[in-house]
Formats: structure tokens, C-alpha cells, sequence
């Protein structure tokens, strides 16, 4: 399809991260290695988290959706980038994109407000410990993460809808590595004002709910851990938070940037090396910051391999 001529379309064309052909096996073993332990990370979290009884917690539940949410919107947006650093055809079909873009915004928006629970779950345990399991009973907890998923999938489809409302496209051409909403937005024929403004106003709703929610539970437990008289309490205090409020500052971080301004200031190349970021990094991260700092974690990870171990040797 020519550009400026406007047509309905079957199927897009991704272009990629790049269009350097040298660069291909270099950007294939590099995300595939990612993806590795994107995987392994997440699936290794959760596991752990299902078998050690220990870790059966509100903090660990949440942490266990966490690595879930990780798991699936990585697994929506990079096994079809590897397969198109490698193929000459590198289509989506129109279905196929609109569904990598739906399945995407649900669970990055669940992630979003995910966070914010967990943070608040700090919060109740710092600040009210001898509460703490009360408060976050397990119908609190499962009525939160069902909030989430149901948030999440609320605003994508709301997206969806107004994105099948385009009607032609002047390129099937996107300047992307997977179907995000601003570079499909970009090559529509119609008026998308509507659907650039909602994008704006949905992204920074949802960025302003949930970092008010963070800034006020992370305020509330510095104050607590401050008043505390003892030095390893406070410690101890710190640790619990420090890889929580890193993964909160990276991912938000990501998405402000990239969503939560006018679509007047978007650069396409640009927001692609921030997107890959918080869609395939980030991702990565996550289990590895909780498990590396985490005690629980690594003491659970510790006794399973253990207790496999023992039980490989006395089956020989």
C-alpha cells in the first residue's frame, strides 16, 4: 500500500527496531537471550512461590500476579519481534495486531495498578503489623488483583473499540517492533483526535491514581520506619521496600514518558528504544530485583533446589 493512499487494510507490516541487516543475528540472540531469562525469572518466581508455604502471604501474592503479568505481556509482544528480526515477511494480520494490542494494554495497565497494591500492601505491613493479616485477608487480596485484571481490560477495550472505528489507513506500514497505539494511530486516514486524547487522558489517569497511591504509602512508611527505635528494624524496614519502590520508578518512569504527554511531542523512534524497555526489560528485571533482595525468596529457592537434589541423589 502507497503512502497517501488511504485504504481499508488486511495486515501490517512491522519494520522493527532496525532496518541494518548486519544488526539482525546481534538484536536475535540478545532478545532471545533476554527472553531466556524473562522467562525463567518469572515462571522461577512463581514457582517458588507456589511450592515454598512460606511464602504464602498477601506480600507473595501479589508478587506471584507480578511475575504472572510479566510472564504474559512479554510473551504477547517478543517471540513475535525474534521471529521478524530473522523472516523477510515480517505481516501481522489485522486481527492479529489489534489482539497483540489489546492482550498488551490489558496486562501493562493491570502492572500499573498491580503496583500500586503492592504498594500498599507495604504499607499495611510496616505500619499496622499486628493487623496485617487481618486486614489483607485473602478475599481483600484476591477482590484487589481481580481490580486490577478488571481495570486493565476495561481500558484496552475501550482503546480497541475506538481503534476498529478507523476506518482506512494512508500505510500498513508501522514504524514499531510490535502494534502499540500510537504508531497505529499515526497512519490513520480519519480524525484520531478523539482517540489520541482518550489515550492521553486514561494513560495519566491511571498514572495519577496509582502514583498517588504509591507517593502516600511510601510517605506513610517512611514515617513509621523513622520512628522506629531500632536500627536493624529500620533496616530490615528499608530492605523490605527498596526493591519495590526500584521496580515502581522504572516502569512508571517508562510510561509516563511515553504516553502521558501530547501527541504533538511523539517521536516514533524515540518512544521505540523506551518501549523496549519497560515491554522486554523490565520484565527481566523484576524477578531478578526481588529475588536478589529478598531473603524470603532466596532462602525458599534454596531449600526447593535442595530438596530436589536430595531427592535426585537418593533415587540413584
Amino acid at each position: 500500500m502507497e503512502k497517501g493512499n488511504c485504504s481499508t487494510v488486511s495486515e501490517f507490516i512491522l519494520l522493527g527496531l532496525s532496518d541494518v541487516p548486519e544488526l539482525s543475528i546481534f538484536l536475535f540472540l540478545v532478545f532471545l537471550l533476554i527472553y531466556g531469562v524473562t522467562v525463567m525469572g518469572n515462571l522461577g518466581m512463581i514457582t517458588v512461590i507456589q511450592v515454598s508455604s512460606q511464602l504464602h502471604t498477601p506480600m507473595y501474592f501479589f508478587l506471584n500476579h507480578l511475575s504472572l503479568v510479566d510472564f504474559c505481556y512479554s510473551t504477547i509482544i517478543v517471540p513475535k519481534m525474534l521471529a521478524n528480526i530473522l523472516s523477510k515477511d515480517k505481516a501481522i494480520s489485522f486481527l492479529g495486531c489489534l489482539t497483540q494490542l489489546y492482550l498488551f494494554c490489558t496486562y501493562a495497565i493491570t502492572e500499573v495498578f498491580l503496583l500500586a497494591v503492592m504498594a500498599y500492601d507495604r504499607y499495611v505491613a510496616i505500619c499496622n503489623p499486628l493487623l496485617y493479616m487481618i486486614i489483607m485477608s485473602r478475599r481483600l487480596c484476591l477482590g484487589l488483583v481481580s481490580a486490577c485484571y478488571l481495570c486493565g481490560a476495561v481500558c484496552s477495550l475501550i482503546h480497541i473499540c475506538l481503534a476498529l472505528e478507523i476506518p482506512s489507513y494512508r500505510s500498513n506500514v508501522i514504524n514499531h517492533f510490535f502494534c502499540d497505539l500510537p504508531p497505529l494511530l499515526s497512519l490513520a486516514c480519519s480524525d484520531v483526535s478523539i482517540n489520541e486524547l482518550l489515550l492521553f487522558i486514561v494513560a495519566t489517569f491511571n498514572e495519577i491514581i496509582t502514583i498517588v497511591v504509591i507517593l502516600t504509602s511510601y510517605l506513610l512508611i517512611l514515617i513509621t520506619i523513622l520512628r522506629m527505635n531500632s536500627a536493624e528494624g529500620r533496616r530490615k524496614a528499608f530492605s523490605t521496600c527498596a526493591s519495590h519502590f526500584t521496580a515502581i520508578i522504572i516502569f512508571h518512569g517508562t510510561i509516563l514518558f511515553i504516553y502521558c504527554r501530547p501527541s504533538s511531542d511523539y517521536s516514533l523512534e524515540t518512544d521505540k528504544v523506551a518501549t523496549v524497555f519497560y515491554t522486554v526489560v523490565i520484565p527481566m528485571l523484576n524477578p531478578l530485583i526481588y529475588s536478589l533482595r529478598n531473603k524470603d525468596v532466596k532462602a525458599a529457592l534454596r531449600k526447593m533446589v535442595g530438596f530436589k537434589l536430595i531427592s535426585l541423589l537418593s533415587y540413584y
